[in-house]
């Protein structure tokens, strides 16, 4: 299947022949990420950058991926800056963006946001996050984060434990993230949350469907137990402002929990942000030395990922081999002061 012109508005576009595609394609990118290398395959080429909601990896990332295959970038941020405060529809403002650019990439507050945007444009729409709905650019670099991490360790994906834990009901990178899991083979599925925040019946069922053992626990100290990934989210509280839920300590995932419950080997990954104040119930801070921890491994996924998706979408991908050539400019070593020693 080619992506080329297709617009990325759901993990269900992906089965796992294009997932594998795309993740060759992000590996031989990673360097062109890193500034070590560049390409210009792009060059000449527009991306409209249009984020309606508030955002910082996601819009830096996608913008900085275009960048680096060598086209430019315009963009806008918040509602109140645009003619959307004004009252112009969606569908209007899709129609005059497409003029500009040959490539959207939108972040939206409303779930139903992009689909209007989408069927209004002639140019290639991807989903940077629809409310509650899904991040299917998020769920990619999950993946190809875990991919390198099980690779790293000798561990495959299929027939692994994946525990996803926190606000599973609103948190849309975990409904992309499970359409893409389930693409994969003989996998133990452990959604680990308070009752009020399960993840959404049709997503486990889409799980179990596909032959995949689906577990629910409300208590993390079981739930997170043996897994050879634990996905951590944060409580979305912008979905549900005026209705407080029940959240308790037991949610922190914290050193202490990691010593007592996970896996020697496991793989501990956050989209990120997390609340990182003292008493929020998130992923604390307190792991940021333990070499389990891949929260910033999985972020500088996000840059060659992109890459790989824009690359296709705009079917340049075949040409990416052949474009590489060093960079001439200074950079310094490619780790940071709590990286593990084996990230370099």
């Amino acid at each position: 299947m080619s992506l080329t012109g297709k617009h990325i508005l759901s993990s269900d576009l992906f089965d796992r022949d294009e997932l594998e595609r795309l993740f060759e394609l992000a590996d031989l990118l990673v360097p062109v990420a890193r500034g070590q290398q560049v390409t210009r395959v792009l060059e000449g080429a527009v991306l409209a950058s249009l984020f309606f909601e508030a955002s910082t990896r996601t819009r830096l990332s996608c913008e900085t991926a275009f960048l680096r295959l060598g086209g430019g970038v315009t963009s806008t941020t918040g509602m109140e800056v645009t003619s959307i405060a004004k009252g112009e529809s969606l569908a209007d403002t899709s129609r005059v963006v497409s003029g500009y650019c040959d490539l959207v990439v939108m972040r939206h507050p409303e779930v139903s946001s992009i689909h209007e945007f989408a069927a209004a444009t002639n140019v290639p729409v991807i989903n940077a996050g629809n409310g509650a709905g899904e991040h299917p650019t998020q769920a990619l670099l999950d993946m190809f984060a875990i991919h390198r991490e099980f690779g790293r360790l000798g561990k495959t994906v299929d027939g692994s434990r994946i525990a996803l834990v926190g606000d599973l009901r609103h948190g849309r990178t975990v409904h992309s993230l499970v359409k893409l899991l389930s693409r994969y083979d003989d996998l133990t599925i452990v959604c680990v949350a308070p009752d009020e925040l399960n993840m959404p019946a049709h997503l486990l069922e889409l799980a179990a469907e596909r032959g995949h053992r689906v577990e629910e626990s409300d208590q993390p100290s079981l739930g997170l137990k043996d897994a050879d990934v634990v996905y951590t989210t944060r409580l979305q509280t912008e979905r549900f402002k005026d209705r407080p839920l029940p959240y308790s300590d037991d949610f922190r995932v914290d050193a202490a929990l990691a010593d007592r419950v996970f896996r020697s080997d496991a793989v501990i990954m956050h989209p990120l942000p997390r609340d990182g104040r003292p008493g929020s119930n998130d992923l604390s801070p307190d792991l940021n030395r333990d070499p389990r921890l891949a929260i910033f491994r999985q972020t500088d996924a996000g840059i060659p990922t992109r890459m790989a998706l824009f690359a296709s979408v705009l079917g340049v991908a075949d040409e990416i081999r052949d474009s590489l050539r060093p960079a001439r400019w200074y950079r310094p070593e490619y780790v940071g002061p709590d990286d593990a020693p084996f990230y370099k």
